[in-house]
């Protein structure tokens, strides 16, 4: 029984050429492991040669192969508006050659599967997305405008109710007060067009931003500002209780493999080494030089042993420049 009361839905991601078709291995694997109830299309969305892409950035052959050995179907995109020049806007393309009129669940490739996915109650008519983020934007200045001006500038530019996005219960001009998420998933109940005004809000933005926005860097935060956008345009909001599951005990947005070992669950270090492990999966994740050293040469332990899971620095970055002074930061 799926979270949805016995109705399907897909997983979608992207895989290309490089670090993140090796993480859609990782991700894929995770899954079959961690949810072999899962029922729905798991579906890596790959972008193909021209438009903003410069020469192939397709899977390499095998890397597609352990994809479909794990039931995946790789499905075409053309990116026609970021590619190279804004990588993360690969999630905003993709979702238009996504199956169309079916609900979904977008996980970013750095993503593991370490529970039962299918058993969330997921609601796809009320779109939700991470809320495991930071205060990263807008980055406020001593005479510019502060968050509430910035932000219903964007709401008021698609006609949306910026008071109804407003948590009330945190105070003005702090950051949690307005709604914000992390892109690393998101859901909604069809891709195509949630994709489209993913697309037509992001372009809007980047090419026409607001006069309150003037000031404002949008790279690498574009998806992170418009997101809040689409999913409050589709009467959707903050995740409820019964989301706690994602990025917590079914999934873990680890972001990179220094970080997972440093900061995430012993759950979901052994998920990690698990799927890792079989020889077809090593053979191909070895030719990864993170994944070589951080997982199989042992590094990750040496990371782990660095932090005290339950004492973490408050910060991402504390995190990281602690990892690279001891030599073990890969990405």
């Amino acid at each position: 029984m799926d979270g949805q009361g016995g109705r399907g839905f897909n997983i979608l991601c992207v895989g290309q050429a490089g670090r993140i078709g090796y993480e859609a291995v990782v991700l894929t694997a995770s899954l079959r492991a961690s949810d072999p109830g899962f029922t729905g299309r798991l579906v890596v969305l790959e972008p193909q040669p021209g438009g903003k892409w410069p020469g192939d950035p397709r899977l390499p052959a095998p890397v597609r192969a352990l994809l479909e050995g794990f039931g995946a179907e790789i499905t075409p995109f053309e990116a026609q508006h970021f590619g190279a020049d804004y990588p993360q806007g690969n999630k905003i393309e993709a979702l238009a050659a996504a199956p169309a009129g079916e609900p979904f669940l977008f996980l970013d490739t750095d993503t593991l599967v370490t529970g039962a996915l299918s058993s969330v109650a997921f609601d796809f008519a009320r779109p939700s997305a991470s809320m495991r983020r930071e205060g990263t934007w807008p980055v406020i200045e001593l005479y510019g405008p502060g968050y509430t001006a910035t932000w219903k500038s964007l709401y008021d530019r698609f006609g949306l109710d910026f008071p109804a996005s407003l948590d009330l219960a945190q105070p003005e001009e702090y950051w949690e007060r307005y709604l914000y998420f992390n892109a690393g998933w998101f859901f909604g109940p069809c891709p195509r067009s949630f994709g489209a005004r993913f697309l037509d809000m992001a372009l809007s933005i980047r090419d026409d931003p607001p006069e309150e926005l003037v000031c404002q860097p949008l790279d690498p935060w574009l998806d992170q500002v418009a997101l809040p956008l689409v999913i409050h345009s589709f009467g959707g909001g903050r995740p409820g209780p019964e989301l706690a599951g994602l990025d917590g005990e079914v999934t873990c947005h680890y972001r990179t493999f220094p970080l997972l070992y440093a900061r995430e669950s012993d759950r979901a270090v052994a998920v990690l080494e698990e799927v890792a492990a079989p020889n077809p999966v090593k053979k191909v994740l070895k030719e990864h030089d993170p994944l070589k050293k951080i997982v199989y040469q042992r590094w990750g332990a040496k990371v782990r042993a660095l932090f005290d899971r339950g004492n973490l620095p408050r910060r991402e970055q504390v995190i990281r420049n602690t990892i690279r002074r001891a030599g073990l930061w890969m990405r």
